[in-house]
């Protein structure tokens, strides 16, 4: 099976070229909501970096060093241009709420769509900016709130609705490779964010931000809406031309034109999209096609019709139980806990290294492993991916809480005598860089982008849009209860402590996936027939 990168690179002749610059204009959609899933680290490191400073000052004043007796806010005030230092649990609240905005932004972004996937983005792209914009202007972590939240919120719908674009105007042959180039945006805008946090503060960081939903706006105002949406809402003309654009002026379109048309008549609602889902392991695209199908009521009908209490359905309570028990370990490993709060937890790692290169490298190895991610998925299986995956988060976790154990390492220590460590031990730096790097590794390859391929592959096509919209929606619960609790759990048992707990997480989801998860490599989508969906999820029965 030829790679994504390599579908890229052959497709060369010009009837790709319009579907590469429409999905290059979308992907900027992707970059930005990397760029704000990025912010958190580098921005929180600003802030609570403040909490020092003003401690520093205090025990200055206290013993006369400041002199004059004026106002002690004025050295941070001036230091951070008007700024306001955050404690630990208001940073974790600044973090954790753009995950709850996410949860309530996905099913909108389903909804929106069926006024057009190009009408939405251009729509959100605006208040996503604003929200930036305050960013940048906030006086009070009360307004931090409220950006994070409407930042988050406005991040799923774009991620949603890009990624549903992307998989309507490409062609088969290379979906696969361009669902991948959106994917592998928001893995730059990550990179890029930790990148700039080492050099700028949490307003001017914000502020880089905050220009990027813009550019998607221009981008997106020059590409066509999706033909199939066009020709669902009746406009065939535009539908027409739309697909000519796309696919070049001098490609012979009618075939495809004609099987659009009778997809449109088969369907009842403008965004029936299950086959989003086949599309691509993206979580990104997994869970837009999901929220699509789930706003579009696929699934429900089947429910109401039969009038059976959802946890006696074995066709959908199966693939419930088993794709949100996937989903829990995935969240709770720790993984979104470390992008929010990569930088703090560095810095109480490291005695000399400078945490934002190290997390600069992390972000790079993220990068890399999700390009080889999926040429593994289809070659390997999924589930002995799940299974190593599993065991080296397991060990890499329990190696680095060890480390930080040993070191007396803590995150409040850390903050509050941040720019005052020791180098006596930096040439040891090495040891918890290397294990968070096997840790974002083995995620990356792994759990990562097969926790949402699962959904689409165990859920019965007739259950596939419900089903889908509940682990999805699930999923970013279980996020933001996890990047919230790692402050409550670095400070009950120390950052060592919370490590420890991820790694017994991530053995547990070892243990979950051997039980329960079937592989499903080789396996249709239509495969999940009556006796698949009533037998016993143990069985593993590998493609031949």
């Amino acid at each position: 099976m030829p790679s994504s990168t390599l579908q890229l690179i052959q497709a060369s002749e010009p009837k790709y070229m319009g579907q590469i610059l429409a999905t290059l204009a979308v992907s900027l959609g992707p970059f930005a909501a990397g760029l704000g899933k990025g912010y958190s680290s580098p921005a929180l490191a600003s802030l609570q970096s403040l909490n020092a400073v003003h401690q520093h000052h205090h025990q200055h004043q206290q013993r006369g060093h400041w002199g004059g007796g004026g106002n002690s806010s004025a050295p941070i005030r001036a230091m951070a241009g008007g700024g306001f230092s955050v404690s630990n649990q208001e940073g974790s609240w600044i973090a954790s709420l753009s995950l709850l905005g996410a949860l309530f932004g996905g099913p909108l972004g389903g909804v929106a769509m069926r006024y057009g996937r190009k009408r939405t983005l251009l729509a959100v792209a605006i208040p996503f900016s604003f929200f930036w914009l305050l960013t940048v202007f906030a006086n009070s972590v009360a307004m931090m709130y409220v950006t994070a939240f409407g930042c988050g919120f406005c991040s799923a719908i774009v991620l949603l609705v890009s990624h549903v674009y992307i998989s309507e105007i490409a062609s088969p042959e290379i979906r696969g490779g361009l669902c991948a180039l959106a994917k592998m945006a928001s893995h730059v805008g990550l990179l890029v964010s930790f990148s700039l946090g080492a050099y700028l503060d949490w307003r001017r960081l914000a502020m880089v931000v905050t220009a990027a939903p813009l550019t998607l706006l221009i981008a997106a105002f020059y590409v066509p809406e999706t033909p199939s949406c066009l020709s669902l809402r009746g406009r065939e003309d535009e539908a027409a031309e739309s697909l000519q654009w796309l696919r070049g002026e001098e490609t012979d379109v009618r075939q495809e034109w004609n099987t659009i048309q009778a997809n449109v008549r088969k369907q009842k609602a403008p965004c029936s999209l299950s086959s989003a889902l086949s599309s691509t392991s993206s979580g990104a695209a997994a869970a837009a096609a999901a929220a699509v199908a789930a706003a579009t009521s696929d699934g429900l009908p089947s429910l109401i019709k039969t009038g059976t209490p959802l946890w006696k359905q074995k066709r959908l309570l199966r693939p419930v139980l088993t794709t949100c028990g996937v989903m829990l370990f995935h969240r709770m490993s720790g993984a979104h806990a470390f992008n929010f709060y990569a930088v703090p937890i560095f810095r109480a790692s490291f005695a000399g290294m400078d945490p934002h290169g190290a997390a600069v490298i992390v972000a790079f190895v993220q990068l890399l492993a999700s390009i080889t991610s999926g040429l593994l998925v289809d070659t390997i299986g999924r589930l002995p991916l799940l299974i190593a995956s599993n065991l080296f988060m397991t060990l890499a976790l329990a190696a680095f809480g060890t480390f930080i154990y040993m070191e007396g390492g803590s995150l409040v220590h850390s903050i509050a005598s941040a720019g005052l460590q020791s180098n006596a031990n930096s040439q040891l730096d090495w040891i918890p860089l290397v294990c968070v790097l096997i840790f974002t590794v083995a995620f990356s390859i792994g759990v990562g982008p097969i926790a949402w391929l699962l959904i689409s592959e165990l859920y019965p096509l007739e259950y596939r849009g419900v089903g889908g919209a509940i682990t999805s929606c699930f999923s970013y619960a279980c996020a933001f209860v996890s990047v919230k609790t790692f402050v409550d759990l670095e400070s009950a048992f120390g950052l060592h402590g919370a490590f420890w707990i991820y790694a017994i997480v991530s053995l547990l989801g070892l243990a979950f996936v051997l039980v329960f998860v079937p592989e499903t490599r080789g396996r249709g989508l239509d495969e999940m027939t009556d006796s698949t969906a009533d037998a016993n999820l143990v069985i593993r029965k590998n493609p031949t």
